[in-house]
């Protein structure tokens, strides 16, 4: 398998997951600005979105979307529990995560990368995201990851998001169980070593 990655960008989410999963691929940068891979050729002709994620298949086949790449790689080893098993609740509750970190802090948190985005308007994304990110800091009371003591899927991507905060101007000091959410990921060796990949670790 191939991912299709850029440095720090939400595809770290499913680069993490493919560290814990065990299995083999290959990262293929995207520079995301210019559109090009690095043996130059344009993006574009390899996904018409331009984006990344993207999982490139031995046999062709390509899967967008951090979530739907996400879930895929889980359910290819089982055993290693990444998400729960499909039909239980418990998988439904994992999803719940993910569609709530995509649609209510990715593409929040990400505006403020855009440079048009005016500064009033970064104001109103910063608090919007900072009432979100403090509801999920309750959620996480007593908890060492979203589902309880165990790690999932949907980790990587709350992880891999809440990296932004210190891009984008949003503290989360004062989070205590966020915090310390982050500092328990940025601990685990499969986000150690996609993060050293990515050239985001020294």
């Amino acid at each position: 398998m191939k991912l299709y990655f850029s440095p720090g960008a939400c595809s770290l989410a499913p680069h993490i997951v493919l560290n814990e999963s065990g299995l083999p691929f290959t990262l293929v940068k995207a520079d995301l600005k210019a559109h090009k891979l690095e043996d130059g050729s344009d993006y574009y002709q390899t996904t018409s979105k331009g984006q990344v994620p993207l999982l490139e298949f031995d046999n062709g086949e390509r899967l967008s979307e951090g979530p739907a790449i996400s879930q895929y790689i889980a359910d290819q080893v089982p055993a290693k529990k990444l998400a729960p098993a499909n039909g239980t609740m418990e998988r439904y509750r994992v999803q719940e995560w993910l569609n709530f970190v995509t649609s209510e802090l990715h593409k929040g948190i990400g505006g403020l990368f855009n440079p048009a985005m005016p500064e009033d308007g970064k104001a109103v994304i910063r608090a919007r995201a900072t009432s979100k990110l403090q509801w999920v800091d309750e959620r996480l009371e007593g908890k060492q990851y979203l589902m309880g003591d165990a790690f999932t899927i949907a980790d990587a991507y709350l992880f891999t998001v809440t990296n932004w905060t210190g891009h984008t101007g949003i503290d989360i000091s004062g989070m205590k169980n966020l915090s310390a959410f982050q500092a328990r990921m940025a601990a685990r060796p499969a986000v150690q070593a996609a993060l050293k990949a990515e050239g985001l670790l020294k």
